[in-house]
């Protein structure tokens, strides 16, 4: 574990660069993040990445599946805003630990 600067504030991060203190996140943070990622933030990115924060925070389990369910985004919506990885992506901007359904 170690920090990273973000949006010009240390962040504590894990090896793989997600945030291991989610009360440091802030929409600036996510921004910078979605940057290194290749993303380009839009208001429907923050729908998502505040739906997965949410969930994350009730202590719910994260999937693909429940984001494409949770009426902001289809799967293949879900796919096209974080690809490659859209789970692995979006928990990293959303500065939530990678969900354990994630390799």
């Amino acid at each position: 574990m170690g920090q990273k600067l973000i949006a010009g504030i240390n962040i504590d991060v894990n090896d793989e660069g997600y945030l291991t203190n989610s009360s440091q996140w802030n929409k600036e943070i996510a921004v910078e993040i979605a940057k290194e990622e290749g993303i380009e933030i839009t208001e429907k990115h923050l729908a998502v990445v505040n739906f997965i924060r949410d969930k994350f925070l009730k202590g719910e389990n994260l999937t693909i599946r429940s984001v494409g369910n949770s009426g902001i985004v289809d799967i293949k919506g879900f796919y096209s805003l974080f690809p490659g990885a859209p789970m692995k992506k979006a928990a990293k901007i959303a500065g939530i630990p990678k969900p354990s359904s994630c390799v």
